[in-house]
């Protein structure tokens, strides 16, 4: 993502990690710091976009860790995340009879490394990814998807209008009854069983910091 940014745009890019030994762009300095222990090491409304590249998936506290993103983003500044997509129909298939999400699954303990699967300890869905960003007071949240993968197409085609039906009727119970869906959050969870997240391999989320 920092070469990206700076062969397109030219920008000056900041770098964090837990270690600066799997840093592979020549040259980068990287900043280290522990997220799941402390703050990042950076002032108030520094940056005007920051990243966090398949890092969620890797954090104890990501909610903190937004508020923290929120506060070294500068007033009209952009974040964007991206983690495994947990509710692609391949990874709900997964979940249904191993109860495992794809990319997620049993962990070893006390001898993980962090970069690898094995670091998988938080499965964050997209609808809990925007609401963090949203409580953090991010605003104009987004989603898109790296891409579609294709061993997803029969499972769908084969689920396709059970879902549709069933969704409806999750919906109308969860907005009628539980008083769960509000003018707030429907646009989110109106996106669960969209095509991109139902196919997509990777969420990649936006959000930017108001002005004002």
């Amino acid at each position: 993502m920092i070469d990206l940014f700076s062969r397109r745009f030219g920008v000056e890019s900041s770098a964090l990690d837990y270690t600066d030994e799997l840093m592979a762009r020549e040259g980068q300095k990287v900043d280290i710091a522990d997220l799941n222990k402390e703050g990042l090491p950076y002032d108030d409304n520094q940056f005007d976009i920051v990243t966090a590249t398949e890092v969620v998936e890797h954090l104890e506290h990501y909610r903190q860790v937004l508020r923290e993103i929120y506060r070294v983003t500068r007033p009209g500044g952009l974040c964007i995340l991206t983690t495994p997509n947990i509710l692609n129909i391949n990874s709900r298939f997964r979940f249904m009879w191993f109860g495992f999400w794809n990319l997620f699954g049993p962990l070893p303990v006390n001898h993980s490394a962090l970069y690898s699967t094995g670091g998988h300890i938080n499965p964050v869905s997209f609808f809990y990814l925007a609401h963090a960003m949203m409580y953090a007071e991010f605003g104009d949240v987004s989603v898109t998807v790296d891409k579609y993968q294709r061993s997803s197409y029969p499972k769908l085609v084969l689920t396709w209008s059970l879902m549709k039906l069933l969704a409806a009727w999750a919906w109308r119970k969860e907005t009628k009854r539980f008083k769960t869906i509000d003018q707030d959050n429907a646009p989110l969870v109106g996106q669960i069983n969209s095509l991109p997240m139902l196919l997509g391999r990777t969420i990649i989320v936006a959000a930017r910091k108001p002005s004002s």
